[in-house]
């Protein structure tokens, strides 16, 4: 199922967000998951822990949602939005960045470094959420694409506001820019 196009208006432009993500429509929830099997990365006292993460809880701020696979190349494919994000300062009490990471999928005996690799990042970035999904529930639920990485836009009520299941363009590195700076202009 294909997300429905749509217009998005940010920093008065009429933006076409026209992007395809499998099982994320625009105007929708995003369909329900829940990831007990590791789950979000918590911090506790200096410490990584995890505890079961489910979907219902992407509410009360816009945020950007990745979904990678456990693979570099998979991370790499919209490092140029996570780097716009990091660059923009966007505020930490109405954004969040959430990053799901499907260890599932990911090259034979490297989930345990990935997992170590995100516990790191959470030490680094603690306001951003972190969560592991060792046995690919979230790709399989959202019918995502192997070996991917797929950017979905919500606002604060939990809405789809824009997603693509693949790299995004230059161009839709942009629309998403300006779209976050729009949804948080008026949450």
């Amino acid at each position: 199922m294909s997300i429905k196009s749509g217009i998005g208006c940010a920093v008065g432009l009429v933006l076409p967000l026209f992007a395809a993500a499998h099982d994320f429509v625009e105007g929708q929830r995003v369909p329900p998951v829940g990831i007990a099997d590791r789950g979000e990365v918590v911090r506790q006292q200096e410490e990584s822990r995890y505890q079961p993460w489910n979907s219902a809880r992407l509410t009360g701020k816009v945020r950007v949602m990745l979904h990678i696979a456990g693979r570099l190349s998979a991370k790499e494919q919209n490092a140029a939005l996570t780097e716009a994000i990091s660059r923009a300062g966007l505020p930490a009490d109405r954004y969040q960045t959430t990053t799901l990471i499907n260890t599932d999928d990911a090259v034979i005996g490297s989930a345990p470094f990935v997992r170590h690799s995100i516990e790191a990042s959470k030490k680094a970035f603690p306001q951003a959420q972190f969560i592991i999904d060792s046995r690919g529930a979230a790709k399989r639920a959202w019918q995502l694409k192997d070996g991917g990485s797929a950017v979905v836009v919500l606002d604060p009520t939990g809405t789809v506001r824009f997603a693509k299941d693949g790299a995004l363009t230059p161009s839709e590195v942009q629309q998403v820019m300006a779209l976050l700076h729009h949804l948080l202009k008026t949450a």
